[in-house]
């Protein structure tokens, strides 16, 4: 519509001065024979046509200069309640002044949109779980720290890259495949060998369309599952273990029942029973107990406690079964020190591994107590000379209820929670557990636990 103004202009111009031409060359007797009158009369009509066309022309590109404006404002005042226009001196001025201040608008919005999508990108990069976007033909077009880890990639990966290139899980393929085709969002559990852990996977559509592409999060859930056995195995465990002593509680106290009369000293006998079974179940109950409030409860402040006294505090207690079994109980010399613990629970981790030792040795075997030390803690390690434990169950000997000899384990009264209960108080106290066996040589437990810098006097 500019050059249409610019060429009514040109019209105009162009007449005149053919006129004005054409009037000299008649004065000069060189141009035809055409009246005086006749050229002005040309000459002026040439003019007012060019004249006309241009303010025609003119008056089409104000208006179309209006009208240009007017969308230009409408987009700039969407959301506002005023629009803050600053008038001009006509159309033209006024239209270059809304299209300046939409650039403004425009490069606004553009640096907001850099902006949020650089804050996306940091939340989404730092997140645990994984997280990768492709495009139809499962081209990258995100992915952040955690998948990269998950997958053993470097990053960072290219935006483009193929998918496979990354990771070859055959099922992670196929979910997006899945929700290309069906365009619904899919959830499922799967185990990916790059990483030996199971993921809750969940791709989704981007923008609910599956022509833009998916996003994927993976959830370790390798932990919860673990935890989830865990729970299911100690369920199905303490079961067992209450059925067994429930079951001849109440079938000895039938019997008791129907032959109290009849036979006196079979009466006894069943009553003796009962109450060695009622005991196994308290027992169990008071591990239990004991273990709940070690895993669930808040533990105590440690402080400082005599290894010494703890120890022979111990041995006192163990002393008079390891006679009946007739086993040697020795503790090696040693200064005495302090350590960081809880001397109740410090005193019941020695009861524990020292009642196993005795239970678990030979006749005429013996049981000896060591101390070491280091610089910041102390080791104490408790040596049998039982048959020892195989090597695959080493793994799980500190399992609740787990027990290598289960029917020697029973008879002696054991009900498989001591060494868990051990590795809980000890942990607790900031220390750890290690065992060390060979079958027909016996066991080493040995128990590491932080010293206090002030030791104890030596007596």
């Amino acid at each position: 519509m500019f050059r249409f103004a610019a060429s009514g202009r040109i019209v105009f111009c162009a007449g005149v001065m053919a006129g004005i031409a054409l009037l000299t060359l008649r004065l000069l007797g060189i141009s035809p024979q055409i009246p005086v009158g006749a050229l002005l009369l040309v000459v002026t009509a040439i003019g007012l046509s060019g004249g006309a066309l241009a303010g025609i022309l003119y008056y089409s590109n104000a208006r179309d200069a209006r009208e240009l404006r007017r969308q230009v404002e409408g987009l700039l005042r969407a959301g506002k309640s005023q629009p803050d226009f600053t008038p001009a001196a006509d159309e033209m001025a006024a239209l270059a002044a809304s299209l300046e201040l939409a650039t403004r608008r425009v490069r606004v919005m553009l640096e907001t949109m850099q902006r949020e999508s650089a804050r996306l990108e940091a939340i989404l990069g730092s997140m645990v779980e994984g997280v990768v976007a492709v495009d139809p033909l499962l081209h990258i077009t995100f992915v952040n720290r955690a998948f990269g880890e998950m997958m053993g990639v470097d990053l960072p990966v290219a935006p483009g890259t193929p998918l496979l290139q990354v990771t070859r899980e055959h099922a992670l393929m196929e979910m997006f495949h899945a929700v290309f085709s069906g365009g619904q969002a899919l959830q499922k559990r799967l185990i990916l060998s790059a990483a030996a852990r199971s993921f809750a996977v969940q791709v989704t559509p981007l923008a609910d369309d599956p022509h833009r592409g998916a996003i994927a999060m993976l959830y370790d859930i390798t932990d919860i599952e673990r935890l989830e056995r865990v729970r299911k195995d100690f369920v199905a465990n303490v079961s067992h273990e209450l059925r067994t002593p429930l079951a001849a509680v109440c079938g000895y106290a039938e019997t008791l029942l129907e032959s109290i009369v009849d036979d006196p000293k079979s009466s006894r006998q069943f009553a003796e029973i009962i109450l060695g079974k009622a005991r196994q179940l308290t027992n169990i109950v008071t591990d239990l107990l004991i273990l709940s409030s070690l895993e669930g409860g808040k533990p105590p402040a440690p402080e400082p406690v005599s290894l010494r006294q703890s120890l022979e505090s111990a041995l006192r207690t163990v002393e008079p079964a390891a006679k009946i079994r007739g086993v040697r109980l020795v503790c090696d010399s040693f200064d005495d020190l302090s350590v960081l613990g809880h001397d109740i629970r410090l005193e019941q981790v020695w009861v524990n591994l020292l009642e196993n030792a005795i239970k678990f040795n030979r006749p005429e075997g013996e049981v000896r107590v060591e101390v070491t030390r280091d610089t910041d803690c102390a080791q104490v390690h408790v040596r049998d000379t039982g048959l020892g434990i195989p090597s695959r169950d080493l793994p799980r000997i500190f399992e609740r209820f787990y027990r290598v000899d289960k029917a020697r384990s029973r008879a002696t009264g054991g009900t498989g929670l001591g060494l868990a209960i051990v590795k809980h108080a000890v942990e607790q106290m900031g220390g750890s557990i290690a065992v060390d066996s060979r079958l027909g040589q016996g066991s080493v437990f040995t128990v590491t636990l932080p010293q206090v810098q002030n030791e104890i006097s030596t007596n």
